[in-house]
């Protein structure tokens, strides 16, 4: 009873902030300062609005040729720390590797509770103004960057998909965003990324265990598979690309055969949602924000 009552008073309250307390200013925030999007961005938008999805390289979306490489060698970096860390292991050594419980398979470089500064080439990437624009348009309102990571998926023997590798929601909210840029080519035995077109809030397929805050978001594989056959998406693509999706719609993570699979992930949600009323995943020290825009600041923030 005790859990009913919690659940029930954490939903009142995302309703509660969605429509009337914290996304209501953040509409009026955007409202004020609607962002032009050039073509490209409007395609995306329109792409998201349609499938819940949208694919576009990083080089054209973000357009600035010195930023790519910066990204590549710190992946690289991560990459080589983690594989080294993964050989210690299995030899019967510790390795400091960060995962969580619960989805051991998956190795991230930040996790929770990380400092970062403004210079951070990840963080950099989530308040981009080129992705930051497009977040916010989609949402339609002014969006917080509520998570930034690097995650590394090994090649795993075990053929059982578990916790985020199965079909899901995510709970937090329903206004959501996520970009994953691959950084390593991806195909079939890297672990892609798939998603079910049509079935974030507002898409024809939303109908399908609705999305609720904390609902039952993990619905029996074989009955969803059979009714979304027709239009699960599979994200095989070379590194350097990025995949922005809405992940209140129905989606998996990555399974990896042989190859590992490394990408950065980040996530922009309304003020309403149930992990921003929390905290994000960072917390941004050492630096002014003075020379950022509003936006960016309330990202931020």
């Amino acid at each position: 009873m005790a859990s009913a009552l919690e659940r029930r008073g954490i939903v009142a309250t995302y309703e509660l902030h969605d429509r009337v307390l914290s996304n209501r200013s953040s509409r009026r925030k955007f409202a004020r300062r609607h962002p032009v999007l050039d073509e490209l961005q409007q395609d995306i938008l329109q792409r998201l609005r349609k499938d819940g999805y949208a694919v576009v390289p990083f080089a054209d979306l973000v357009g600035d040729a010195a930023v790519w490489p910066e990204l590549e060698a710190e992946a690289a970096r991560f990459a080589a720390v983690t594989e080294a860390g993964l050989a210690a292991e299995s030899k019967g050594g510790e390795a400091a590797l960060r995962r969580r419980e619960g989805k051991e398979f998956l190795v991230r470089k930040y996790a929770y509770g990380v400092e970062l500064g403004l210079d951070d080439p990840w963080l950099r990437l989530g308040y981009n103004r080129r992705l930051l624009d497009v977040a916010n348009s989609y949402v339609g309102m002014w969006s917080k960057l509520e998570y930034v990571d690097l995650w590394y998926t090994p090649p795993i023997e075990d053929s059982e998909r578990k916790s985020s590798q199965r079909w899901h929601r995510d709970f937090n909210d329903r206004h959501l965003l996520k970009a994953f840029l691959y950084l390593v080519d991806v195909d079939e035995d890297t672990g892609p990324f798939e998603y079910v077109a049509g079935s974030a809030p507002g898409g024809e397929l939303d109908h399908l265990w609705p999305w609720r805050p904390l609902g039952d978001n993990y619905p029996p594989e074989d009955e969803l598979a059979e009714k979304t056959a027709d239009r699960a998406v599979t994200f095989t693509a070379p590194k350097g690309t990025i995949i922005f999706c809405n992940t209140s719609g129905f989606h998996r993570g990555g399974f990896a055969k042989t190859k590992p699979r490394v990408l950065a992930t980040v996530t922009y949600s309304s003020p309403a949602s149930l992990a921003s009323l929390t905290e994000p995943n960072y917390s941004v020290t050492g630096a002014e924000t003075n020379g950022l825009d509003p936006e960016q600041r309330f990202a931020l923030s």
